[in-house]
């Protein structure tokens, strides 16, 4: 195996070469959870993977309640599917909630008796399928004199979020909400933890193979030993290669079939195919990781067959979204096409057209 066979079967199995999915909670089921703190570009991160996908539909899916945001893993926003939901908090944030603990009671002193009172206060607020702004949510604690000031109200909401007590619902406008996952999702199952776990690495392995066991351990914040154990459940339906002496699993099934070159895409920050990896030298050159600029994925992302090869951003003007690449390397004129290719699908997901200039081939 080598880092080409690597990139193509990950661009097959994340569907960002093959967008055969029809709805945004297919998308989301798909991946298992989907890396959301950056809002805009978490909605492109679901919709590249859909066919004639718009934003307006993926933000419909959250308002259907299909698609839930919250922190189900790491500490860190991720959609969810509304099935999935209840089984992933509980499998995978108490490990998240056990070594914050203290953190929280040092930096914010937030102990668990203030984060009981916390919890009555935003279960009456919300009660009855409310829907709180941030800010309502940080006024109702301060009405109970429980200070949200210096950070305080985002921690409690964090920790509130991963206990399965409140999740986001739509958003107001372009603010977010605040819902009782309870009332939200009522029946988001729970599972018990040895399917939980056969469960993720099932997902996780067969959407984002080929990846290592320490890539599963870093995409679900798993221990070490729970991660291989959720291997071991699941690897007789894997194929396995071996690359640099590291073991790489993937659905056995999975075509290696490489994309016409040049095959251009413009991924949002925090894609799942640049960030759901620990080691992420197959798809960012040791060269361009060396870069101030190379962003490591967290940046919006220029992906040439399969690899980095630049960062991106937008600038929404009237009836347009204007492309500002920043390339790594010069690009050829057939490179330009493809990106500019990449452009109109992303102008297509929007509404406004997305321009791509004429002249971005230059290294900055």
């Amino acid at each position: 195996m080598t880092h080409l066979n690597v990139v193509c079967q990950r661009l097959q199995n994340q569907h960002i070469a093959s967008t055969g999915f029809e709805k945004p909670g297919d998308v989301v089921k798909w991946l298992g959870a989907v890396q959301a703190q950056d809002y805009l570009g978490s909605l492109w991160a679901i919709g590249l993977r859909m066919q004639n996908a718009t934003e307006q539909a993926v933000e419909r899916a959250v308002a259907n309640r299909t698609i839930i945001r919250t922190w189900p893993m790491r500490g860190t926003l991720h959609w969810v599917s509304a099935t999935d939901v209840r089984w992933m908090l509980e499998l995978l944030t108490p490990r998240v909630v056990a070594s914050n603990a203290r953190r929280l009671q040092q930096q914010f002193d937030l102990d668990e008796a203030v984060l009981a009172r916390s919890r009555k206060v935003l279960e009456r607020a919300l009660q009855g399928s409310q829907q709180l702004s941030r800010n309502a949510v940080y006024r109702a604690l301060e009405a109970t004199h429980i200070s949200t000031a210096g950070g305080r109200g985002l921690q409690i909401v964090w920790r509130l979020a991963q206990e399965g007590v409140i999740c986001f619902g739509a958003r107001e406008g372009k603010q977010p909400t605040f819902v009782l996952l309870d009332e939200w999702v009522p029946h988001a199952k729970s599972m018990a933890r040895h399917q939980a776990l056969t469960e993720l690495a099932q997902r996780y392995f067969t959407s984002h193979g080929p990846a290592t066991v320490q890539d599963f351990a870093w995409w679900s914040g798993l221990a070490a030993s729970d991660a291989q154990a959720g291997l071991e459940m699941v690897k007789s339906h894997l194929a396995q290669e071996v690359m640099g002496g590291q073991a790489y699993w993937f659905y056995s099934s999975t075509s290696t079939a490489q994309e016409a070159s040049p095959t251009a895409h413009l991924l949002p920050a925090y894609d799942e195919y640049t960030v759901a990896y620990k080691d992420r030298s197959a798809v960012l050159d040791p060269s361009y990781a060396q870069r101030a600029d190379s962003g490591h994925g967290i940046s919006p992302t220029m992906i040439l067959d399969g690899q980095i090869v630049g960062t991106w951003k937008r600038t929404l003007k009237k009836g347009s979204a204007v492309i500002t690449p920043n390339p790594f390397t010069r690009l050829t004129k057939a490179q330009e096409r493809a990106f500019a290719a990449a452009a109109h699908q992303y102008g297509a997901f929007l509404g406004p057209p997305a321009e791509w200039p004429k002249a971005s081939g230059h290294a900055k």
